[in-house]
């Protein structure tokens, strides 16, 4: 579905830097902007050519001149957010983790069943085309059975996205949160597998405040025997990140393809010698918001939806655990 008009709760970062961008270069307007603070919110709509900048979430949510609602706050803030815009009858694009705990995303999930919304999670590297490739070629047996993957995903966090993010374990803060997500998200998606348990360890690189990890290494165990392995971090400067699946026959190897931008390659290593995977690559955000609209249409589900938002969280939420107990935890998949 295009042309739909946008409500933005959250004067954020990612809205300014991709989403705008994705929602108008699907035919869609953004209408209004919400931000507790009204300079912020009024600067922000300046800004990026948004009518309406408000402080009111009822204000935006009850508007009949939006469509659907993208939340970008802060993670405590998400489930009562959602809940107010699929009260008014508006679809929900969330950013993850849907929440803090499995019990409020479950029952974000359930709010927006109940009230017939759409709700998405804005995962955005399973629109990423080398996942996508890495996925078809799994598919189409060119590894054989898949029998272990490494994400390599540690970065270095920028002083203007650290803020909560290494200060506020009330507001979600930490590494694990912020980046196993959407690890635990594309490895579901490429291995198209569920993950059972994880053991995990974090550390404290000295960015984060005492309490909140900023690194963090973890192996989870999928259904069909699969190992994985996560290295996430926001204290590295100089890291690549990749994405790795190795199998009977052969080895799919992604270079810097953990990433918001389109780019990186797929390598598949097996007897035949090497080759690089057919990349059509497009802006993971522009997809993301496309299938949205589509799922709205009636055509399909959105690239993640809600109940991948709540198996995402569950990761997370497994891995921390594991981190404090020094054993292994199972994730609670149940939505």
């Amino acid at each position: 579905m295009t042309n739909l008009r946008w409500g933005l709760v959250g004067a954020s970062t990612i809205a300014a830097q991709h989403m705008i961008d994705a929602f108008r270069a699907n035919d869609g307007e953004v209408v209004a902007v919400m931000s507790t603070n009204a300079d912020r919110a009024a600067k922000f709509a300046h800004e990026h050519r948004i009518a309406r900048a408000t402080t009111s979430l009822d204000d935006l949510a009850q508007s009949n001149d939006v469509d659907a609602v993208y939340i970008s706050t802060t993670n405590e803030l998400h489930r009562d957010q959602v809940f107010a815009a699929a009260k008014a009858g508006k679809h929900v694009l969330c950013e993850k983790p849907l929440a803090l705990t499995l019990g409020d995303a479950r029952a974000m999930v359930a709010e927006c069943h109940a009230r017939g919304v759409i709700l998405g999670t804005n995962h955005h590297l399973r629109n990423a085309a080398t996942h996508r490739a890495m996925r078809d070629a799994i598919h189409a047996g060119r590894i054989g059975k898949p029998l272990f993957a490494r994400v390599f995903h540690a970065v270095y966090l920028p002083t203007h996205l650290q803020s909560w993010r290494i200060e506020k374990p009330e507001a979600g803060g930490g590494v694990v949160m912020d980046i196993t997500v959407h690890d635990a998200d594309t490895l579901r998606f490429v291995l198209d597998d569920e993950p059972l348990a994880v053991s995990a360890m974090t550390s404290h690189g000295g960015m984060s405040r005492a309490g909140l990890e900023d690194g963090v290494m973890g192996v989870p165990r999928f259904s069909n025997g699969l190992l994985a392995q996560f290295h996430d971090a926001f204290t590295t400067r100089y890291a690549a990140t990749g994405f790795e699946v190795h199998g009977e026959l052969g080895s799919l190897i992604g270079r810097d393809c953990m990433t918001q931008a389109p780019k990186g390659d797929v390598l598949l290593r097996s007897a035949a010698g090497e080759e690089g995977l057919k990349i059509s690559h497009e802006n993971l955000y522009a997809r993301s918001v496309r299938l949205f609209g589509d799922a709205i249409a009636g055509r399909g589900a959105p690239s993640a939806s809600g109940e991948d938002g709540v198996k995402s969280l569950s990761v997370a939420v497994a891995t921390l655990e594991a981190a404090r107990s020094g054993a292994e935890t199972a994730i609670d998949l149940k939505v």
